[in-house]
């Protein structure tokens, strides 16, 4: 295995970890939300559990850059990371100012984009594969 190789791999198993990350922090942030309506303690989970989805939107975007940056890939994943990033801002700031009408159906989309994100990255390719057989 050469070194290029390897350090593909290294970054594409990165960025399949924080794109994971992402998505588990937003699938907490659902199962909080319903303890914010009956828990005295479900604001404060909420709340931690908003600020490591932010870190982990913004790891996703330092994966991606990183796994994109070593072998001149498409910048696809970059510009996914980035858009999920200003979604991610859009949803605290919507949080902060108590806009449940907009947040609510915004962290759906973010999990439902997430998850698909993670779909897509942990399944395997399948033109890449008839192309090269």
């Amino acid at each position: 295995m050469t070194a290029r190789t390897t350090a593909t791999e290294r970054g594409t198993t990165f960025l399949k970890a924080a794109i994971a990350l992402q998505t588990l922090s937003l699938f907490f942030q659902a199962a909080t939300a319903g303890a914010l309506l009956t828990s005295s303690r479900g604001y404060l989970l909420h709340d931690v559990g908003s600020k490591v989805m932010y870190a982990a939107a913004m790891l996703h975007l330092l994966a991606a850059v990183l796994a994109w940056r070593p072998g001149g890939g498409s910048p696809r994943p970059v510009l996914y990371a980035t858009g999920f990033l200003l979604l991610a801002s859009a949803q605290v700031a919507l949080g902060v100012a108590h806009v449940p009408s907009f947040h609510v159906p915004l962290g759906v989309v973010m999990f439902a984009l997430s998850t698909l994100a993670l779909a897509q990255a942990l399944t395997p390719r399948l033109l890449s594969r008839s192309a090269a057989g």
